[in-house]
């Protein structure tokens, strides 16, 4: 589907939409967020298989001057919902971490404040990205408008590549919701036959019954 619509649209539309939708997939924002001391915060993300995935977080300091004191510090842990433990650090400031996931499904980072009295909120700042967005073409040396030109046009396939990716993705997720909502509604309506079959020979036998009692009191 997707193939056959980039094949009968205008190229002009197809490079606006590649770098529109590439600036958008790549663009990732860095979140902050509290945690109290003594109690943990975890953020979930949806991560695909054979997927690289990069984190990186660091304890945010009010005062840029002074170092961070012994109350500020955090333990991270990284897992994934079957278990799998990608990465694990205890009591630090700042940190990151960078896995391939095996498996497809939702990961799961934990930052726990360590307990102190009185309580501190601690701020914490983490980027989390995974897939096309982990790469850095930045690094590269471009010695001249071709080479320029040429690592352009990789980011932009790699882009490219990437959506059409999600959207295959996303394309069968969307199928195995429609084949679990078929199944579900037959289910159903089997089961309101069923039901209806049973209220039906509930009344039947009822109606027999009443009918019995009154002809043995000779009512009718």
């Amino acid at each position: 589907m997707i193939t056959q619509r980039l094949i009968n649209t205008p190229q002009y539309i197809i490079l606006f939409l590649i770098l529109t939708l590439g600036k958008l997939s790549t663009h990732v924002e860095s979140i902050r967020f509290e945690v109290q001391s003594g109690k943990t915060k975890c953020i979930v993300e949806e991560i695909r298989k054979n997927c690289i995935t990069l984190g990186k977080y660091h304890i945010v300091k009010e005062n840029e001057a002074h170092p961070l004191p012994d109350s500020h510090k955090v333990k991270v842990k990284a897992v994934s919902v079957h278990g799998k433990q990608y990465h694990q650090s205890d009591k630090v400031t700042e940190g990151n971490f960078v896995f391939h996931t095996e498996g497809e499904g939702d990961c799961v980072a934990c930052f726990s404040a360590v307990d102190h009295k009185p309580p501190v909120t601690l701020t914490i700042e983490f980027e989390w990205k995974s897939g096309t967005a982990t790469k850095d073409w930045s690094h590269v040396v471009k010695k001249d408008s071709v080479e320029s030109m040429e690592m352009e046009l990789k980011e932009m396939y790699d882009i490219a590549y990437s959506i059409y990716d999600e959207a295959y993705y996303l394309h069968e997720r969307e199928n195995e919701a429609l084949t679990i909502n078929i199944a579900a509604n037959t289910e159903m309506a089997w089961l309101s036959f069923l039901s209806i079959v049973l209220c039906i020979s509930v009344a039947g036998l009822q109606f027999w019954h009443l009918k019995s009692f009154f002809q043995k009191k000779k009512l009718i």
